[in-house]
């Protein structure tokens, strides 16, 4: 892919702030999954005895959240509760969320929040008033870790990742409702590490400047007051699959995760947006690899076992939904590149990133705004965590989420 210009840089470093969500945002995230572990170690909690830890996964918690295509759509905050004492030979799964039905639904009461609580397949969802403009999946677990480095180890898979290993739930397993170790597993926190070691160094540079111009230390900078050319790319490569299928008929829409984790594996440290946009895009297909069968796959580096792709086979559709966005996306960004003119650059763009954000990069492209940091007040991840979550009282009517990995 060609490389891009100074104003081509100029403006996709623009599309990917006009994406940015506010900091307020990943505080009330953080607020609202703080709080719930608050209520789960309280004296009277059913659960307390058992050291449930709350924390967040998913796009919240890689910084790659970007802002809905309806201003009326919900957030989607992602999040697990560990029981840190209790094992798989102990109880099922059935009872396992049993056990976090009970304590959310008291914290529901609690928090007078009038929106049920809603059953998912292998989570449990608190919804906020309208308002808020929020919901929060909360996944029960259990710890996995030892037993998933054996099975990595036992079969030369990579285990270096494995130690923070969850077992989940799941209401459609054949054992949901049996005692046994065979449960579905997860690690979202060996996958955040993974993603962060892919950025380390751009992300560190970008804390230890924020810190210096805050005069604060760099413990004291939360990773959500910056943005890397990485998480930036993400967000915009997630827009333009959004914008694409946003009919999507056939349920064919590549998922956030397999475009996450391509991209962290093609992204090579490139400290502005348009260079490591093109970089990806060049870079992702060569990490997607094939078996005998000419199969795709697309390892789950904290779990080499598991196939983000393993889709594909069954449902051929997606596979090549796949790789129709990704020629568009590197039709649509190399042509991009070599234009100047803002208005360009938006009219090109406005198809498969939307009309109005389009424009709004523009302006911003052509008032000179494109910093590196995200602009932000000093706010240590103590205080973030301090309070039960309070929202405006905006009305807003949410539907279906999109752009959350």
């Amino acid at each position: 892919m060609p490389s891009a210009n100074a104003s081509s840089k100029r403006y996709l470093a623009a599309l990917a702030e006009e994406l940015d969500i506010s900091d307020t945002r990943y505080e009330q995230a953080e607020k609202s999954y703080n709080s719930l572990g608050r209520w789960l170690n309280r004296p009277e909690s059913t659960l307390k005895d058992y050291g449930p830890a709350v924390y967040v996964q998913g796009s919240f918690g890689l910084g790659t959240v970007i802002k809905p295509l309806n201003e009326d759509e919900d957030y989607d905050v992602d999040a697990v509760c560990e029981l840190k004492y209790i094992g798989k030979t102990q109880l099922t799964q059935q009872h396992l969320k049993e056990l976090l039905r009970v304590e959310m639904e008291s914290y529901r009461r609690a928090q007078s929040m009038n929106k049920p609580l809603h059953e998912g397949r292998r989570c449990w969802t608190l919804n906020y008033a309208d308002g808020a403009q929020f919901h929060m999946d909360v996944v029960p677990a259990l710890p996995n870790g030892e037993s998933v480095r054996r099975i990595l180890q036992t079969n030369r898979y990579d285990a270096r990742w494995a130690g923070t290993a969850i077992a989940i739930t799941d209401n459609e397993h054949w054992d949901y409702r049996h005692i046994t170790d065979d449960w579905p597993r997860s690690n979202p926190k060996g996958y955040l590490e993974w993603f962060k070691s892919r950025m380390a160094v751009v992300l560190n540079e970008r804390k230890r400047a924020l810190a210096r111009s805050m005069n604060a230390s760099v413990e004291k900078i939360p990773d959500y007051k910056v943005r890397t050319p990485l998480q930036h790319s993400i967000m915009i490569l997630k827009r333009h699959r959004d914008m694409m299928f946003a009919r999507d008929e056939i349920n064919c829409c590549p998922i956030s995760i397999i475009i996450t984790t391509l991209a962290a594996h093609a992204y090579e440290g490139q400290e502005d947006v348009a260079d490591a946009l093109l970089s990806i895009l060049s870079g992702m297909e060569r990490h997607i690899l094939r078996d005998g069968h000419n199969r795709a796959h697309i390892a789950n580096p904290s779990d080499p076992m598991e196939n983000f792709a393993d889709k594909w086979a069954e449902h051929p559709e997606r596979e090549q939904a796949f790789y129709t966005w990704l020629r568009q996306a590197q039709a649509d960004y190399a042509r991009v590149a070599a234009m100047e003119q803002g208005s360009s650059m938006a009219d090109a763009l406005s198809p498969h990133m939307g009309t109005a954000l389009a424009k709004r990069a523009e302006t911003r492209f052509r008032g000179g705004s494109s910093g590196l940091l995200r602009g932000a007040t000093a706010a240590t991840a103590a205080t973030v965590a301090s309070s039960t979550p309070s929202f405006g009282s905006v009305p807003r009517v949410p539907s279906k989420p999109q752009g959350f990995a």
